[in-house]
């Protein structure tokens, strides 16, 4: 039986302001994976191109503006009910403070904190990119 592919985008946002770069992480407030950890992001709607589909899932999920950077690697992942085909791009905030919309809880992750939190399965392998010395 083939899976439902579900396209989605994902935002590695970061900041640059400190001596340390830091990376963005939301912690999910609803669903089986309520309380895991996952880069902020959201599916694709009809005729968006990935990046356009970023910039409108951050401004409504965390208000704030983003400048959409590089794609770092489409993750594909088969969850037990669906294939997830994840785009993940690096982004700074351009304008606007990060404000949770429906996150239950967020923070700024250091190379040396990325494993402090319970990331998503599909996410996990994007730590693993980012651990690699690309933060």
């Amino acid at each position: 039986m083939n899976k439902k592919t579900i396209r989605v985008v994902a935002a590695v946002i970061c900041d640059n302001s400190n001596e340390e770069k830091r990376i963005f992480a939301t912690a999910r407030g609803y669903g089986e994976y309520k309380g895991w950890w996952e880069f902020p992001g959201g599916k694709i709607e009809a005729g968006e191109t990935p990046q356009e589909a970023l910039i409108r899932e951050i401004r409504e999920e965390l208000t704030a503006k983003i400048a959409v950077g590089d794609l770092i690697k489409t993750i594909e992942y088969d969850y037990p009910e669906f294939h997830l085909s994840m785009d993940c791009f690096w982004a700074e905030v351009e304008s606007g403070q990060l404000e949770l919309k429906e996150a239950e809880d967020a923070r700024w992750l250091t190379a040396s904190t990325l494993n402090d939190v319970k990331w998503l399965p599909a996410d996990q392998e994007l730590i693993e990119i980012i651990e690699k010395g690309k933060i």
